[in-house]
Order: structure tokens, then C-alpha cells, then sequence
């Protein structure tokens, strides 16, 4: 099974500093004379002092229980700069690798001084609980074995009554271990991501109510909330569990000891110094021990492998309480939105790109199948090869490694143009319109289409006021030029929605359009037959999206756009900037006036 990528750092980092670890566990072993000796001690002083009517004797006896504690709190001291020299170093890995990653990206990611603020309180926390989880684990470590192996010699008899509950107890402990790990990771997860899809609702109550969204985002925000819910309640029930375990195995073996002591004292086995020596080792050593590696495994350890996950730079699992399949989107049944999609009109596989020999890939390795009805949109810095993309998908360029498969075509970019049109439909962000009939303009790739069926199409796009004005679809268009550039996207827009190819690429076409046309278009484009991949220009094109791929300096990263703000620090920020602001950003990086 392969570590998490957190995981895999803290181990390369650990291993670096194998001195250091070796120093803490000698000086560990002075450190448990206390958990071994007490019981020891103490039943010496009992028996042999103040039970035998010797005090002074019994007063020597606690006094070598003290000298043991003070060695312990000397080889406590001792070992605290080898556990600083394991974890004061961990930080400036932290550092170097974040701040690296950051300065490799061929574009900024735009983070200021949020990131900055992030990335200083996220190490700080790794390094607190690196440090506290080392101390912790220390002391369990050398507790629990000195313990047993100070009753063993003290009260072999209760051995019997100790060592059953205590391994089924941790047997259990460490079954649950991996479901309470991964539940309360789940639980993380969901309770940003109900955040991340309210907050993004709530701000973007415009674009829901353009599109005619709001079942989709009703449904999407209400399954978050269900996903919180049943992630908080399984774990509920791992953490009860966990609570039975560590009853077994720290209070039962002193339940029995206490219901046997009768017998036990009886029968010659104890005798009472012993007795309490025994009681010593269970209440004082091994029960708090117990219950200290619980409590340190259920939240600290957590804690820090979702810390160093996320500096590590790599996304986590989605957990299995999410839902893995889209809600339906607008103008179309649930029922469509969720039955089997059937064979996938494209289907990407170790695709890579880059621009020159000497350049950073664009992207390697993406992997990607697109869905018959599916609505993808594709978001990312400026450079970071969202166009190429589009043009790889539409077959105008061929993959230099890698394939791209529409239907049953493996080499898309080898058909013919007519042939090729049949299967996809690219728009670009400039359109193209020649002189001649608006008709002809708008027949360009569906000839047979009626003037009937070239109005009700403007009508859907949003373009029915623009054809009126312009004379209909009979009426001559002498120089497009003359047309702005939101004009000519509209007809073009038209144009693309008539193409019987089951997939269209919309490649920030939109851009001269305000974000309410756009909305009115790409629902319109949802509504069409077919699927539709849209290189986003704003960021309702994601919002409307079932799903959403974001590229960023060669990594791509495909989800939902509720748990993609939970994945991706780039994604956040780019959310962020729209947030914050009264004016709509583009998804590269360029504020774009509202409407």
C-alpha cells in the first residue's frame, strides 16, 4: 500500500535523522526506571518496612523510587535537544519544499500574502506536532513494556488476568484504527467542503439564478450537508468503539486483579505489598499509557498527516462519504444525470504537451474520460495551456505523446476537417464570420438547418435580439467587421449549438459576452444533446459545471468545484479574488468588469 505523500515526507525526513533518534531512545531508557521500578519499590517498603514494622526501612525503599524519578527527569532533560534536533529541522524542510515548489511554477500562483500566512501557520503547526507526538510516543513506548515487564517480575500470578483483555483490547484498537482515520479524515473534508459549496453559492446567487441553476446547487449544497452529517456520525460510532477497546485494555486487567485479589492473598500468591505494587503498575503506568495512545492516534496524529499532505503539495483521497456522481444539470433528469453514461465520447490518456525542448510541459500524464452529457469546465493561470488543451481535444494539434480518443476514433487530429467536425465542435475566443448571408454564416455547420430551426437556436443562445436587429437569417452580412466582438461571438455561438457533433469545445468564447449572456449561452450549450468542455474565462463557468479541471504548471486536477476549493490551495485563490470583489475575475489571472 502506497503512504500518503505526507506520510512519505515525514519518513524521508525522519531517516535523515537517525543520530539523533538513536540518542532519544537511550536517554528514553533512563527515563523508564520510574514506570519499571514503582511497583517494585513500593511493595518492598510495604513488605519489608512499614507492614514489618519498619519504618525507616520502608522510608529507604521510597527514597530509591525518588532517586528513579529523578534520573527520569535527568534523562528527560537530557534528551531534549536530540528531539529538537529531529523536529527544528523538519521545519526548514517544510520550508524549502513549499517555497521551491512555488518558485519552480512558470507562472505566479498569486497567493501574496495569504499564502504566505498559510504556508507560516501550517509548518508551525507540523513542527508543534511533530514535537508532541515524539514526547507522547516516547513516553507510551517505555512505559507499557517496562510496566509489564516490572509485573512480571513483582506478580507473575496476575499476568494471567493482565495480558488477555489488554491484547484484545489493543488487537481491536488497531483494527479500528485504519475506519477511524479514514472517518474522521471524511469528516475534515466535509466540513470544508459544506463551506466551500454554501460560501460559493451565497456569492453567486447571480449566476445560479442566470443559468436556472438552483436545483442543481440546492441539491449539490444539501448533499454536502447530508455527506457532514452521516461523515460525523460514522464517526460517532468508530469513536465508541475506540472507547470499548480502551476500556479492555487499560480497566479490565484492573477490574480482574481487584475481583482475584481475595483469592489471591488467600492462596499465598500476593501478598499485600505485592497487591498494591501490582495496582501501582496498572492505575499509574499502563492505563494512562493506554489512554494517552488513544487520544494521541484520534486527533494529533491525524491532525499532522493532513497538515503535511496538504504542504506536501498533493491532493488527498476524496473520502467514500462524498458523492461520487454529479447532480443533474439544468435541463436534464436526475434520472439521465445519474444512470450509467454508456461509452464516453472522449477519453484521454497520458496526455503531454510542451511547447519547446527547453520549456515546462504544460501538462503530463492527464488522464481523462468525458461523459456523453457531461459539462466539464476547464480553469488555470494564463500559460498554462488551456488552449492547447482545447486544440489537442478538437484534433487541430496532434498529441506528442499520449491519445486522445473521440468515439471510436483514436486519431482525431488524422481525419479530415468535414469528417472531424462530425465528432466535435471547437469555438475559439475570435470568432470567425464571412461575407455573405447571416443564414450561410450560421448553416455553416449544419447546412440542411431551416430558417425555423436558425431562430429557435438564436432564441436558445441568447442571440434572438441580435438576428432581428441584423434582418433575419435572409439578410446580408457585407463586412462582419463591422460587428463587435460580442456580436460576432453570438452568431458564432449560434453556429456551434446547430453542429451535430456529440462534443463541442467552447474556448473562452464567451470572453467579449457579459457574464450574463455567457450564463444564458452555456446553458444553453448544457440543455444541447452532447457534452460540452468549456475553457473557462469566468469563474460561474466552473460554478455551472458538473465538473471542473484545473492545469497549473504541468499538475492537473479534476473534481467537483465544491471539492476542488478542498483540494487545491490555486483553485481557492482564484475563487478568492472573484469573492472579494465586486468585479468578476477571469480565471486567469485579469479582472473582468460585471455587467
Amino acid at each position: 500500500m502506497t503512504p500518503r505523500p505526507g506520510v512519505a515526507l515525514l519518513r524521508a525526513h525522519l531517516a535523515t535523522c537517525r543520530p539523533a533518534l538513536v540518542r532519544v531512545l537511550a536517554w528514553s531508557a533512563g527515563e523508564a526506571l520510574p514506570a519499571l521500578l514503582s511497583g517494585l519499590l513500593l511493595a518492598a517498603a510495604l513488605d519489608r518496612g512499614f507492614l514489618a514494622g519498619r519504618p525507616g526501612v520502608g522510608c529507604a525503599w521510597l527514597a530509591g523510587f525518588g532517586a528513579a524519578v529523578a534520573v527520569r527527569a535527568y534523562a528527560a532533560r537530557a534528551a531534549l535537544p536530540y528531539v529538537a534536533a529531529v523536529v527544528e529541522p523538519l521545519r526548514d524542510v517544510l520550508v524549502r519544499r513549499v517555497v521551491g515548489g512555488a518558485l519552480s511554477r512558470t507562472e505566479p500562483s498569486g497567493g501574496g500574502p495569504a499564502e504566505v500566512a498559510r504556508l507560516t501557520e501550517q509548518v508551525e503547526s507540523a513542527r508543534q506536532l511533530t514535537a508532541t507526538l515524539l514526547r507522547t510516543l516516547r513516553g507510551v513506548g517505555i512505559t507499557v513494556p517496562a510496566a509489564l515487564v516490572g509485573l512480571a517480575v513483582l506478580a507473575p500470578a496476575t499476568l494471567p488476568l493482565v495480558l488477555p483483555p489488554l491484547l484484545v483490547g489493543g488487537l481491536l484498537f488497531t483494527r479500528l484504527l485504519g475506519p477511524l482515520v479514514a472517518r474522521q479524515r471524511a469528516v475534515v473534508l466535509a466540513d470544508e467542503r459544506v463551506a466551500a459549496e454554501a460560501g460559493a453559492a451565497f456569492a453567486a446567487v447571480r449566476d445560479i439564478t442566470a443559468s436556472g441553476a438552483r436545483p442543481r446547487v440546492e441539491r449539490s449544497v444539501g448533499e454536502a450537508v447530508d455527506a457532514q452529517g452521516a461523515a460525523v456520525r460514522a464517526l460517532g460510532r468508530a469513536a465508541a468503539l475506540r472507547t470499548l477497546s480502551v476500556a479492555l485494555a487499560g480497566r479490565a486487567p484492573v477490574l480482574l486483579v481487584v475481583l482475584a485479589a481475595p483469592w489471591l492473598l488467600r492462596s499465598g500468591h500476593l501478598t499485600l505489598g505485592q497487591l498494591i505494587g501490582a495496582a501501582a503498575y496498572l492505575l499509574q503506568q499502563l492505563e494512562p499509557a493506554v489512554r494517552s495512545l488513544a487520544g494521541m492516534v484520534g486527533s494529533w496524529l491525524l491532525e499532522l498527516a493532513v497538515v503535511l499532505d496538504r504542504l506536501a503539495g498533493l491532493p488527498a483521497a476524496l473520502p467514500a462519504a462524498l458523492p461520487a456522481a454529479p447532480p443533474a444539470a439544468p435541463g436534464r433528469s436526475a434520472g439521465a444525470a445519474h444512470a450509467d453514461p454508456g461509452p464516453v465520447p472522449l477519453a484521454v490518456r497520458s496526455l503531454h504537451h510542451t511547447q519547446g525542448a527547453a520549456a515546462e510541459p504544460l501538462f503530463t500524464a492527464l488522464d481523462l474520460d468525458l461523459g456523453p452529457e457531461e459539462h466539464l469546465a476547464v480553469v488555470g493561470p494564463s500559460g498554462a495551456g488551456k488552449s492547447t488543451l482545447a486544440a489537442l481535444l478538437a484534433g487541430l494539434l496532434p498529441p506528442q505523446h499520449g491519445t486522445v480518443t473521440l468515439g471510436a476514433v483514436t486519431a482525431p487530429h488524422a481525419l479530415p476537417g468535414p469528417e472531424r467536425a462530425r465528432l466535435v465542435a471547437l469555438l475559439p475566443q475570435e470568432a470567425y464570420l464571412f461575407t455573405g448571408t447571416v443564414g450561410e454564416n450560421l448553416r455553416w455547420l449544419r447546412p440542411d438547418a431551416t430558417d425555423e430551426q436558425l431562430t429557435r437556436a438564436a432564441a436558445e443562445v441568447g442571440a434572438a435580439e441580435l438576428l432581428h436587429r441584423l434582418g433575419g437569417p435572409t439578410a446580408a452580412l457585407p463586412d462582419p467587421a463591422a460587428l463587435s466582438a460580442g456580436e460576432r461571438q453570438l452568431l458564432a455561438l449560434v453556429r456551434t449549438y446547430l453542429s451535430p457533433a456529440p462534443l463541442v469545445v467552447l474556448d473562452e468564447a464567451t470572453c467579449h459576452l457579459d457574464a450574463t449572456a455567457e450564463a444564458v449561452a452555456e446553458a444553453a450549450f448544457v440543455r444541447r444533446p452532447g457534452a460540452l468542455v468549456v475553457i473557462a474565462h469566468r469563474i460561474g463557468s466552473a460554478l455551472r459545471a458538473d465538473r471542473v479541471l484545473l492545469l497549473d504548471s504541468g499538475r492537473a486536477l479534476t473534481a467537483r468545484h465544491g471539492d476542488l476549493q478542498v483540494l487545491s490551495p490555486l483553485y481557492r485563490e482564484l475563487v478568492g479574488h472573484w469573492l472579494g470583489s465586486t468585479a468578476e475575475p477571469s480565471l486567469s489571472g485579469a479582472i473582468v468588469p460585471g455587467p
